[in-house]
């Protein structure tokens, strides 16, 4: 059975949406096979060459090169969706600084408060405005009370097919693991 693709209303032999994922973390090894899956084209992005291995991630497109060369030579359009999960400032800063200034139809990147606001001085001195800034998804992920890297990676890939369908996620769901509606013991 062949997956879905996600495409625009142009119909289903449009070019497919892409994933570029920056960091190849356990939550990458996660969400590239779902990304994949889904219908995006994936490509996984990490200069360090034993985090990105075939072995690692079988069947999806490796690039060991920084994150400037690779995204400079992916040409970001507005059919691609740039995530950062190194939670590395020499390979989160290039990429998110590249991502923001491109079409990109979403950036995100992990990190929380104090990290995000770090970031995000960081991305000031570069030159990055609040009209770019105000593009950045951060931290990354739908607020589902997810804390394994399978559950980060779930968050993470519903924001990103919200954002290229045009879908308003609920943002009243709250962050706090175990926030979801109270279970009934089994037995």
């Amino acid at each position: 059975m062949e997956s879905t693709r996600l495409s625009t209303l142009a119909g289903p032999d449009s070019t497919p949406a892409r994933l570029i994922i920056v960091g190849a973390a356990r939550i990458a090894e996660a969400l590239a096979p779902m990304a994949k899956l889904a219908g995006l084209e994936v490509v996984v992005v990490d200069p360090r060459r034993t985090f990105a291995t075939p072995d690692r991630f079988p069947g999806i497109a490796l690039s060991g090169d920084s994150p400037q060369v690779a995204l400079e030579r992916a040409r970001i359009d507005r059919r691609t969706a740039v995530v950062s999960l190194a939670h590395d400032a020499q390979l989160d800063d290039p990429t998110l600084s590249a991502a923001l200034r491109s079409e990109a139809f979403f950036v995100g990147c992990l990190g929380g408060r104090g990290t995000q606001a770090a970031l995000r001085e960081r991305l000031r001195a570069q030159g990055l405005g609040d009209a770019d800034l105000a593009r950045l998804n951060g931290p990354v992920g739908l607020r589902i009370g997810a804390s394994t890297p399978g559950e980060i990676a779930v968050s993470i890939l519903a924001q990103v097919v919200a954002a290229f369908r045009g879908g308003e996620p609920d943002s009243k769901v709250s962050c706090a693991a175990g926030s979801g509606p109270e279970r009934k013991p089994e037995g």
